[in-house]
């Protein structure tokens, strides 16, 4: 126990030599907790849209104006010609195109119908959908008022409605960000714990001091705990103050038990550590650690349903993001945080991640006595 103890002595004490430690574990978490929620904003807005006028009415004015009011679509373009229209779709400065035909006000009130032309730029297939649907919404809402306007009550024309009553659960107003910081949190312990463990030993490579390390009385689980054990001080010390940020900044507190948070903060880390160190037995140099660790930052991110839905991915990727513990713990994150769930609903999640911590710090372990 005692050289377990000097060697933690000794690793902390190197720790906070680095001048540049307290920056990252503090002002860089801070720093990105607060920028990247603005900046991943599910809630697209600014979509442009030209509007095709070929009928110039009190119907089609009324409409326009109700567009431009969402809030959600801006005017690129209003006009009566076609010609113009589409350039605007050809100079990408239109998402989206609505044509309201001659005779739209006539035809509605004598034939109750009237068809409308939507264009839609589908280069970013998912501001198209998203346009779209908006602006689907706003035609119906508007076709209810014309309705409702036009309608008169107890007439023999008046046709029965049903209401929709929708109630969003976990998240009444669907504020985006109360999903995405839960996930940027588990990116950052995974970005900075991880990086950090895996420049550890690396840079004791680099300065040539693991050979001296190798031949002191310093036992493998030793030398190995010595490593892991400030990073899992670290880790928690970034989970801390995203924790404190979240609920400073986005006023989000977590529903569930925080201590079982901590709980499998424990477990994330023990894998991920080991995942770090495995990183180091396979570099020589903290150049070649952070070209890795930067390769598996991007498919962690892309694949861990931090942006993206697991379940809608392809059969194969949806196998390849579980064996990564980063995609358990956003599962978890939101699980606690957003529906307050309990142990027993995340217990599948934490027997997962100890297997695969157990996996890669046996490889790590193993591959370090091969290379020492």
């Amino acid at each position: 126990m005692r050289p377990l103890l000097f060697l933690l002595r000794k690793e902390f004490r190197q720790v906070f030599r680095d001048r540049g430690f307290i920056g990252r574990l503090f002002i860089a978490p801070a720093i990105q907790l607060i920028l990247l929620p603005l900046a991943a904003n599910y809630t697209i807005k600014n979509i442009n849209i030209g509007i095709v006028d070929h009928d110039h009415s009190q119907v089609s004015r009324k409409l326009s104006e109700k567009i431009l009011s969402s809030g959600y679509f801006k005017l690129a373009g209003y006009t009566d010609f076609n010609s113009k229209a589409g350039k605007l779709i050809d100079a990408d400065k239109a998402d989206i195109l609505l044509e309201i035909p001659e005779k739209f006000e006539k035809d509605l009130i004598r034939e109750g119908s009237k068809k409308l032309g939507i264009e839609v730029n589908a280069i970013n297939g998912v501001k198209a959908s998203v346009g779209f649907a908006y602006l689907s919404n706003i035609l119906s809402d508007y076709n209810n008022d014309i309705r409702a306007e036009w309608v008169q009550p107890g007439s023999a024309g008046e046709v029965p409605t049903i209401d929709i009553i929708t109630s969003y659960w976990y998240n009444p107003t669907l504020t985006y960000f109360i999903f995405m910081v839960p996930g940027i949190m588990v990116s950052l312990v995974t970005m900075i714990a991880g990086l950090s463990a895996a420049f550890n030993i690396v840079k004791e490579k680099e300065l040539g001091t693991i050979e001296q390390i190798n031949v002191t009385p310093i036992k493998k689980y030793q030398f190995i705990l010595g490593k892991l054990i400030p990073f899992l001080f670290i880790g928690l010390v970034v989970f801390s103050v995203s924790l404190l940020i979240a609920r400073v900044i986005y006023t989000i507190i977590p529903l569930g038990n925080i201590a079982l948070l901590y709980l499998f903060l424990e477990v994330f880390l023990f894998a991920l550590l080991g995942f770090g160190l495995l990183i180091s037995t396979f570099t020589e140099t903290q150049q070649q650690a952070n070209s890795l660790i930067f390769l598996f930052m991007m498919v962690f991110n892309m694949m861990s349903g931090l942006y993206t839905p697991i379940d809608s991915m392809p059969s194969w990727a949806q196998l390849v993001a579980h064996l990564f513990p980063i995609s358990y713990f956003i599962e978890v994150m939101r699980m606690i945080v957003i529906k307050g769930s309990g142990f027993h609903d995340i217990l599948h999640h934490i027997y997962a991640v100890l297997m695969i911590g157990a996996v890669l710090n046996t490889w790590a372990i193993i591959n370090y006595r091969k290379t020492s």
